[in-house]
């Protein structure tokens, strides 16, 4: 009889060591990377309820969300005190886009440690997904339990930052950059609240610093440059624009505007050159770039290409006299018959009386008179 029970005793402490075994292979594959065997060796284990977490990560690993789910159900359902499981389910609902349960098992998880800030911080991303306006309460409930959470303070910097409540915002970027100075989202915050109040010469120097940090993106090359131009630093602001050209090379509004900058520097030769590619791809009306590209070409004396643009812009906005005035006025420089001239600026006060360009002819059609005089009296 003794040996029948050393018997029993030996072939349990046997199917336990090879279930221990089971185990330990199977978190090693897992922590191998081996997602699929380590799966398949997991459902080998006896005490599945043990292991339906471990599977339930494994499958959230090789992208299987609704095996996933399943197996966090699972765990939750045969051990309803784990916190980290329901955690980590409430989290893949929330990226599965199943926002309601998600908020569901949040809130549990905050009834049960209410001093955890990152349920309330998980909390709150979720609320937003529903568009439901206490999300902020649970980010800053998230702060008051952590004043050094990175993330919660973002989230609530960036609602004040939306409020325009400017001091507010930047009351809570300062607070986070205390401790991480290097925080890009909290940096690039702050400069956008500078640059929404039009402080850009501030605002410069935080877009400035995510470049430093090695960030780059349209955005903030643009209003990096958008800054530069508003201290007349042209020559900076076409470096950064060009920049975001590079994240939308068939951008005409930047192409235009890189071209309106070459024209404060009076390089007129560029000017044309980014205006003329500008129209190439708008398509929409082009009536002020037209007259713009009118304009550069006039600097550079090409009054027949100057009149040609003009026109177009006349086509594209007819009721737009300062078009008209545009090409009469670049007629001028461009024909050498004096009666000519003094027609021109005839027919346009007899067409415009009301014209605020009309004072502009006046003058002219003095000035053209005079010359006539002058002329025939030699």
């Amino acid at each position: 009889m003794r040996i029948f029970f050393i018997l029993i005793a030996l072939v349990i402490i046997i199917k336990v060591e090879a279930q221990s075994s089971v185990l330990s292979r199977a978190d090693s594959l897992y922590i191998n990377g081996n997602y699929s065997k380590a799966i398949a060796t997991y459902k080998t284990y006896n005490d599945q309820a043990e292991v339906y977490n471990k599977i339930a990560r494994a499958y959230v690993a090789i992208g299987n969300y609704d095996l996933a789910l399943t197996n966090y159900e699972a765990s939750i359902k045969a051990n309803s005190d784990g916190a980290l499981v329901k955690y980590e389910y409430a989290r893949l609902l929330s990226k599965t886009k199943q926002f309601k349960k998600a908020a569901t098992v949040f809130n549990d998880l905050v009834n049960v440690d209410y001093k955890n800030p990152n349920y309330h911080y998980e909390l709150g991303l979720v609320l937003d997904k529903l568009k439901d306006s206490t999300a902020i309460n649970r980010y800053r409930s998230a702060y008051d339990l952590d004043k050094t959470h990175q993330k919660a303070i973002y989230k609530i910097a960036k609602y004040f930052l939306k409020k325009r409540k400017h001091s507010l915002a930047e009351d809570y970027i300062d607070k986070g950059l205390e401790n991480y100075k290097n925080n890009v989202e909290l940096i690039s915050l702050k400069a956008q609240s500078y640059y929404l109040q039009e402080y850009y010469t501030k605002a410069q120097v935080w877009f400035k610093k995510l470049i430093d940090l090695g960030e780059s993106s349209e955005f903030i090359h643009e209003k990096l440059s958008l800054c530069y131009s508003q201290n007349y630093e042209f020559e900076l602001a076409i470096e950064q624009r060009k920049l975001a050209l590079k994240f939308n090379p068939y951008n005409a509004n930047a192409l235009f505007v890189i071209g309106t900058y070459y024209e404060k520097l009076k390089d007129y030769v560029n000017a044309e050159k980014y205006i003329k590619e500008a129209l190439t791809f708008k398509d929409v009306a082009l009536g002020y770039e037209y007259q713009k590209l009118g304009v550069v070409l006039n600097r550079q004396n090409k009054y027949r290409a100057a009149i040609e643009a003009f026109e177009k812009a006349v086509k594209e906005d007819p009721e737009n006299i300062s078009y008209v005035f545009y090409i009469i006025s670049t007629k001028d420089k461009f024909y050498a018959d004096i009666d000519v001239k003094i027609k021109l600026y005839e027919d346009f006060k007899e067409k415009y009386p009301q014209s605020v360009y009309t004072q502009f002819a006046v003058a002219r059609l003095a000035e053209l008179k005079a010359d006539k005089f002058l002329k025939q009296k030699e």
